[in-house]
């Protein structure tokens, strides 16, 4: 055999290991992104299964708050109807589906302050477990999002670094999106008294 042919083999199994490496590697990263999001999703749902929950206590005293219920199960249904598919998630849907989420949290945090205005309500032991699970609820899906977006990082930074970036264009693999702060969250909240 000849030293040229020798060598032009070597190069092609060592192209292919790489190939294979890299593909590999990016399918891992991918995958862990998903599944991130995934997570993501079923803290948003524990979130929006217990709302009608504390929305039942909440009427037990609040018979006059109508509207506020309304805007609850609304907001709520609407954002149990968005959901987020890995395979086709774009830019837009991605917004579309926080939108929803952050317009369920202030349609629930109307409720949460309608609330203020019952002490026995404020007393009920149900009302301050319910509270408990929808705050333990807001950190579990702030920490899904975080985690969310390391994953769709590292997948991100994967398929933009060179040479991956050309299997990444052979196969597909194009950039993810990541979460985003909520409009108007840069600004500290007021308090007033």
């Amino acid at each position: 055999m000849k030293k040229s042919v020798l060598v032009l083999i070597v190069a092609v199994v060592a192209l292919a290991l790489w190939a294979y490496s890299g593909y590999n590697g990016m399918v891992d990263k991918e995958e862990a992104a998903t599944t991130a999001l995934s997570n993501v999703e079923t803290q948003y749902q524990r979130r929006a299964d217990l709302i009608p929950n504390v929305v039942e206590v909440v009427k037990g005293y609040a018979k006059h708050e109508k509207e506020t219920f309304e805007a609850v199960t609304q907001a709520r249904n609407a954002a149990t109807q968005i959901h987020l598919d890995a395979d086709g998630l774009s830019p837009e849907k991605l917004k579309e589906y926080e939108a929803a989420q952050n317009q369920l949290a202030q349609a629930f945090s109307r409720l949460i302050a309608v609330s203020e205005a019952y002490p026995e309500l404020k007393a009920n032991e149900n009302f301050k477990s319910l509270q408990d699970q929808l705050e333990g609820c807001e950190n579990r899906i702030s920490e899904a999002r975080k985690k969310y977006n390391e994953s769709v990082q590292d997948y991100n930074t994967t398929v933009r670094h060179f040479p991956n970036s050309m299997l990444a264009g052979i196969f597909g693999f194009d950039r993810m999106e990541k979460f985003q702060a909520a409009a108007g969250s840069e600004n500290a909240p007021k308090v007033k008294f």
